[in-house]
């Protein structure tokens, strides 16, 4: 797509540190890292959201998402990885992109980056369950 930063690279015209590039996708460093070592994994075909991605498409980008999670953890020496995706909502670059983060014990990451809300009770809760597995099976 034209002006998309992440189709840029993948089509070897802006310049990254790729760390993968295959078939199913393309890896390289994020220029922003929330640690040094932070990956992107992106589709090759410029896609926005994670349900934009073709169902026959998920084992192979997947599989690259876990392979590169792999690497990080082995090649940099980290304690396991953070692994993520934001989807519309808070993307930096719309097109589809897997964040692979290297985490370390006491590398000062908690949970998840935004606050944490808690259903007001049980009655909440099953509401929210109900509207999204209805959604799920009507879809």
């Amino acid at each position: 797509m034209s002006g998309c930063v992440f189709c840029g690279i993948v089509a070897g015209e802006v310049p990254a540190f790729r760390v993968a590039d295959e078939p199913d996708g393309v890896a390289f460093l994020d220029t922003r890292p929330v640690f040094k070592g932070h990956v992107l994994v992106v589709p090759r075909t410029h896609l926005v959201a994670l349900t934009d991605l073709p169902t026959d498409d998920l084992a192979g980008y997947f599989g690259l998402v876990q392979r590169i999670a792999g690497a990080v953890e082995s090649g940099l020496g980290s304690g396991g990885t953070f692994v993520a995706q934001n989807n519309k909502v808070s993307q930096s670059v719309p097109h589809l992109h897997t964040h692979v983060v290297p985490r370390t014990k006491g590398d000062g990451l908690r949970g998840f980056f935004w606050p944490r809300h808690r259903y007001a009770d049980d009655a909440e809760a099953q509401t929210y369950a109900d509207r999204v597995a209805a959604a799920l099976s009507a879809g």
